[in-house]
């Protein structure tokens, strides 16, 4: 069996002045770093084969505190992006709700009707996603394995592997940056088993005040 352990990146400081990041990137702040050191603390005891993260710098520096000193490869995977979400990409979220209203509305209620014009659109994101789940699983049948990847990413995951329906996409949790959902993949299953879980949270929030 393999046991997939999928996070979000730490927080980041678009994150922190509610901009829209996508395919573009900001750095991660010290909650973030923080958060990420403790999810690192927390699966020390996990025997991870592999780290598995996007081509994003975000995804890749959590996945670099999660791994600490640990000897692991960590291997980036386009297809473990976020959602493109073409012009809105470094945008404030109350300019694009100004300036979008009609199209946000859809990327949030009607999320299998959404169309980006210059970039993809939900259906795409799961076909992608989905591809890198199938190639990390056929390369590792068993063991454990670390995803670090992104909220809109994650979300579509939860989704598709608990057989909700995609309009039904944005339904809590909310995913919070490094946040831990664990998939378990076998033979003829692969479930859920966490979801968004933030156990770690409190510690990392008082070693990020110290800093």
């Amino acid at each position: 069996m393999l046991t997939l352990y999928i996070t979000r990146h730490g927080q980041t400081q678009w994150n922190v002045e509610s901009r829209m990041q996508g395919w573009a990137d900001s750095p991660l702040t010290d909650i973030g770093m923080a958060a990420a050191s403790q999810l690192g603390k927390r699966l020390q005891s996990v025997p991870l084969d592999a780290v598995y993260s996007s081509t994003s710098g975000r995804t890749i520096h959590t996945a670099q505190l999660i791994i600490g000193e640990r000897d692991l490869p960590l291997i980036q995977k386009e297809d473990l992006r976020e959602i493109h979400v073409g012009e809105w990409q470094g945008k404030l979220t109350a300019d694009i709700e100004q300036d979008y209203a009609e199209q946000l509305k859809i990327y949030y209620e009607r999320p299998s009707q959404y169309k980006s014009t210059t970039g993809e659109n939900f259906h795409t994101l799961k076909e992608r996603v989905l591809r890198a789940i199938d190639e990390i699983a056929a390369a590792h049948p068993n063991g454990n394995v670390l995803i670090v990847t992104h909220g809109v990413v994650k979300k579509c995951l939860i989704n598709h592997f608990s057989g909700a329906d995609l309009e039904l996409l944005w339904d809590p949790p909310f995913i919070h940056g490094t946040s831990l959902t664990v998939l378990e993949i076998d033979t003829n299953r692969r479930e859920l088993t966490m979801v968004g879980d933030m156990s770690h949270a409190e510690e990392a929030k008082g070693s990020a005040n110290v800093q």
